[in-house]
């Protein structure tokens, strides 16, 4: 029996997609609940970050896909920006020769300037690393500091879902940690959140639910207080592909 939301706000059923000829994904289902933390994890080259990119409106993408009850076919990144849902690319994606601020600003550039001033101080109040660096070029952020600005950037859109794909890569334990701290305090305002991770046991922390991508294909989907979890995604990851529930 599948584990499905309760109140679904990211529905996606039979998705599939790819690169050119070239396909990746076949079937997906997945839901992600309002308010709801789920991980999506599995083996490098399994397919998370097309999911994402597929969802945003990067990729093109047969299936359905539904966000707040709109069908999402044919959106690209702007309509799936302006309906609420917020896409934090892998790979510190930040205007390195603008200033921090200015890469926030950028980033809610069609709001009203009064509305742009109070978002953009919202985003930083979540990450006073880089606030006291505001008027500082990117570039002279670390690498874990532009990690956080490409996160605020993301939350400056005050996004019903927030999807950050592999948010603690090269990043110190410390600042790790700070990063899962902020999906966490989303989690209790009420944004929900689908969370790429290879750190598996900080992902099942955070997350309500978690589904594992193998070869493609869904080959897991549970909720993260199973017991025998732990063993079935160690199974999972041997990219299995029959879907366990």
């Amino acid at each position: 029996m599948l584990i499905s939301a309760a109140d679904p706000l990211l529905d996606i059923a039979g998705l599939s997609t790819g690169y050119g000829k070239v396909g990746v994904l076949r079937g997906i289902d997945l839901m992600v609940g309002v308010g709801e933390v789920v991980a999506l994890l599995g083996p490098n080259g399994a397919g998370k970050t097309t999911l994402l990119r597929a969802v945003s409106g990067l990729l093109p993408w047969s299936g359905r896909v539904r966000f707040a009850g709109r069908d999402l076919a044919g959106a690209s990144p702007r309509d799936t920006v302006k309906a609420g849902l917020a896409h934090v690319i892998e790979g510190h994606r930040v205007f390195t020769q603008l200033a921090v601020l200015d890469n926030l600003l950028l980033a809610a550039y069609d709001l009203p300037r009064g509305e742009r001033a109070v978002r953009v101080e919202e985003a930083l109040g979540l990450f006073p690393e880089i606030a006291v660096k505001r008027h500082e070029r990117a570039a002279a952020l670390s690498g874990g500091q532009q990690q956080m600005l490409a996160v605020a950037q993301g939350l400056v859109r005050r996004p019903r879902l927030l999807m950050l794909d592999e948010p603690s890569a090269g990043l110190s334990p410390v600042l790790v940690d700070r990063v899962l701290v902020v999906v966490q305090r989303l989690r209790e305002a009420g944004t929900a959140v689908l969370l790429v991770e290879q750190l598996i046991e900080k992902a099942l922390t955070l997350a309500d639910r978690v589904y594992a991508l193998a070869r493609g294909s869904i080959v897991l989907e549970a909720r993260t207080g199973e017991a025998d979890l732990p063993d079935r995604l160690e199974h999972a990851y041997l990219a299995t592909t029959s879907r366990h529930t």
